[in-house]
């Protein structure tokens, strides 16, 4: 089993930052990839940026310049700073990561339950 939680969502007003976290826990060998997804009221669920294990970063554009994701040094925590909000980036936040478990030792795809971001006009 593996968990992943999300935390450090919250309603900010525009211009605010908020900081998101993501902890992956339970039966890891090892993380691949990890990334940030939203989803809107109405909207499909969309890329926000992600992290590959010991790669370089990507962002979508309507966030490059204004978010930074991270992973911490054991690789299990993910971060989302975000910078600048704006009420467009109001939505549900997902953690999404790419776990090798210790039975399987085989990729899988786990995601969070989501924390909720609003920005108010």
């Amino acid at each position: 089993q593996v968990q992943l939680v999300e935390s450090g969502g919250g309603l900010v007003q525009a211009g605010g930052s908020l900081r998101l976290s993501c902890a992956a826990s339970g039966s890891i060998f090892s993380i691949n990839g990890m990334g940030w997804y939203r989803q809107a009221p109405g909207k499909q669920r969309e890329l926000v940026a992600v992290i590959p294990s010991g790669g370089r970063p990507y962002y979508a554009d309507s966030v490059k310049g204004r978010f930074t994701i991270s992973r911490d040094n054991t690789g299990n925590t993910m971060y989302l700073q975000m910078n600048s909000l704006k009420p467009e980036d109001s939505a549900v936040y997902y953690c999404n990561a790419q776990v090798i478990t210790i039975t399987t030792r085989r990729p899988s795809d786990h995601w969070g339950k989501g924390t909720l971001v609003t920005v108010s006009s």
